[in-house]
């Protein structure tokens, strides 16, 4: 089988039981470490449910995804600019950065829109960042789905968790989804390497979970700053005020009436 990153020989890794119903072989890159199940014929029957019923993190996980995203637009780039939330489920994350202030809108053809409905990304424009949290694993082509982002934004913030190394069996790591089905992409650091040599990006940023991707120049001391928590003192110093929350803007814009 071919890598779908490097295009080199990827071979059999194991197999398994996805759904507990479906056989699945997955094949790692000898070159680039990058893993991928067979084509994922189960698709169909593992987002009958977009959400998953053992995805029970998902509140708290916004709320950590909002705080590092403000952390880094406040530390590293204008906090007055556009931004997008690629892959951005019920809206909640975007919900969140509105009602903090920034002007974040949410971009996911396959998902309903519970939380942010008025403010799902229109097309054509470009924005100063795009956010993807827990997205790219489910990614069935990634390359297409990175040049689609990068059609959006020349900077990526995401996160996905990275293959531990020497990788995990199948039946003893929870970030394959087994019960899910719908992880089918597994990432190591030379596979993000390898995407940022084949997009013309620089990784500025990976620590196993969280990474940042980009075409534009950042100051590279400033990204440190904004993921260390020992700099926490420190972002005071480099970080720009907070905007105003827009939530009764939004408020205003979607009932036609003040808030009273």
């Amino acid at each position: 089988m071919k890598c779908k990153i490097c295009n080199n020989t990827a071979d059999l890794f194991g197999e398994a039981k996805i759904l507990g119903k479906y056989h699945a072989s997955f094949y790692r890159c000898s070159q680039c470490g990058f893993m991928q199940t067979e084509t994922p014929y189960w698709l169909d029957d593992a987002y009958s449910n977009i959400m998953t019923k053992s995805d029970i993190g998902l509140i708290g996980r916004n709320l950590q995804m909002a705080n590092v995203a403000k952390t880094f637009i406040l530390t590293c780039l204008n906090p007055r600019e556009r931004f997008i939330d690629y892959g951005g489920g019920y809206g909640m994350f975007v919900r969140l950065m509105r009602d903090a202030g920034f002007d974040f809108y949410r971009y996911d053809p396959l998902c309903e829109n519970l939380f942010s409905e008025s403010f799902d990304a229109p097309s054509g424009l470009q924005y100063s960042l795009l956010t993807a949290w827990e997205v790219f694993e489910h990614f069935t082509d990634p390359l297409v789905e990175i040049e689609k982002m990068l059609s959006f934004s020349k900077t990526i913030l995401f996160s996905t968790l990275l293959l531990p190394l020497p990788p995990k069996s199948l039946n003893n790591w929870w970030y394959y989804g087994l019960e899910h089905g719908q992880h089918v992409a597994f990432y190591s650091t030379e596979t993000l390497q390898a995407i940022s040599k084949k997009f013309n990006l620089k990784l500025y940023y990976s620590n196993g979970v969280f990474h940042l991707l980009s075409r534009e120049k950042i100051n590279p001391l400033l990204v440190q700053i904004a993921f260390n928590p020992s700099y926490r003192l420190l972002r005071r110093s480099f970080a720009k005020p907070q905007p105003a929350s827009l939530l009764e803007q939004d408020y205003q814009k979607i009932t036609g009436k003040k808030l009273l």
